[in-house]
């Protein structure tokens, strides 16, 4: 995120969930994943509430204060939720009491609907799982992986075995995927970020990152935050911290020749 407090604390937001297709236990932290973006106005959750799958979401909607929209299925295999929260979103957009949008869902059908708030000049924002099509990610402003609202499990060190106990043989452990290496997308947005001086600000920097890819994230590959990420590339790449008259600290970084 690189805006300035009064710009996103102006930013009225309507949440927006397909319950189908999200998960209640993650609801928290998706709402302090979306007001980090401007403060939610409206709180809705869209599926169809006789249904023993959305029993989950039941327990969260009081305490997080989030309005249950209800929409039976009118036939076997279509999904109705879409078409409601479409309709809804349309709705909002020209009532004028919002200007942003968060989607929370994984489902490609949004895609249009994105690009269309998009269009209308609102920032829009997607929150959903790392198997979310491509184009739905792309058609936000900012999307976010729920995968990286969850904390990483930290692996159990291995027992070391006494002798002449008898020894069990632990199951094997699957291997970790391996993580996308970030260095080229860094030097794209650094490309389009650097000033004369062959310094970028770590500001403009996050920024262009966001214009290549919306769904890019410093926790995707371990890091809180983008000025540890690009410390983690030490050979590839300087830091410079400049420290203002008010005590404010500015980062820059610089590519290595």
């Amino acid at each position: 995120m690189f805006e300035s407090t009064r710009q996103i604390g102006n930013r009225r937001m309507a949440i927006l969930i397909d319950g189908d297709n999200a998960q209640p236990s993650l609801i928290e932290k998706i709402l302090s994943e979306a007001s980090k973006y401007g403060t939610t106005t409206v709180r809705r959750n869209y599926g169809d509430w006789t249904t023993s799958n959305m029993g989950g979401w039941k327990d969260t909607l009081q305490t997080y204060a989030i309005q249950p929209i209800q929409q039976f299925r009118y036939t076997i295999g279509k999904n109705a939720t879409d078409s409601a929260m479409i309709i809804d979103a349309m709705d909002l957009l020209y009532s004028g009491t919002v200007d942003a949008f968060c989607l929370v869902s994984s489902d490609s059908d949004y895609t249009r609907l994105a690009t269309r708030i998009r269009e209308k000049g609102f920032f829009v924002m997607g929150i959903g799982q790392k198997k979310t099509p491509r184009a739905f990610v792309n058609a936000c402003d900012v999307f976010v992986y729920t995968e990286n609202l969850v904390p990483k499990k930290v692996e159990k060190k291995r027992v070391a075995r006494r002798k002449g106990t008898s020894s069990v043989k632990e199951p094997e452990q699957e291997p970790e995927p391996q993580l996308p290496d970030p260095t080229k997308l860094l030097k794209q947005a650094f490309d389009n970020a650097v000033q004369e001086d062959g310094w970028a600000f770590l500001g403009t920097l996050g920024h262009h990152l966001r214009q290549l890819d919306p769904g890019f994230d410093a926790r995707t590959y371990g890091f809180s935050q983008l000025s540890s990420l690009i410390r983690g590339f030490p050979k590839l790449f300087e830091i410079r911290e400049v420290k203002s008259d008010d005590g404010n600290s500015s980062i820059y970084v610089k590519v290595k020749e």
